[in-house]
């Protein structure tokens, strides 16, 4: 079936999407591969999330946990899960929505983030004592 093809595919999937994919696949919580990683599960998260991607090194451990090739997870093509068989077919405009939702909620996560920082630099300047 076409769909199950390109549920993983770049265009329809994100690094994040196909290491839950794979993870989930396994049996696998998002602690349980931190652990095997020997990273934090705010490392997993964030991978999962797009927030950030692992370093090659880690990319090769994890492929190998996952019983996946490196690039299915960079790209989703090569050796890598079966799509989910109790998927309901979507349309061009929900895939579209989803993609656009996902980027989004990436997007809002990279700015919550950057809040964070400016808050802290916001902090640090107020805790200054100006030069008398």
């Amino acid at each position: 079936m076409e769909d199950q093809q390109d549920w993983y595919s770049d265009d329809a999937a994100t690094f994040g999407d196909r290491v839950a994919g794979a993870r989930e696949q396994a049996g696998m919580t998002q602690k349980q591969l931190a652990k095997r990683l020997g990273v934090r599960l705010s490392t997993v998260r964030a991978w999962e999330d797009d927030l950030s991607e692992p370093r090659a090194n880690r990319l090769s451990i994890m492929a190998g946990i996952l019983n996946v090739s490196m690039m299915w997870l960079i790209t989703g093509e090569g050796e890598g899960v079966d799509a989910p068989t109790d998927v309901t077919p979507v349309n061009d405009t929900v895939r579209d929505l989803m993609i656009e939702m996902r980027d989004l909620r990436a997007d809002l996560l990279k700015r919550a983030e950057q809040v964070g920082r400016l808050e802290k630099r916001l902090r640090a300047a107020m805790n200054e004592t100006p030069d008398g």
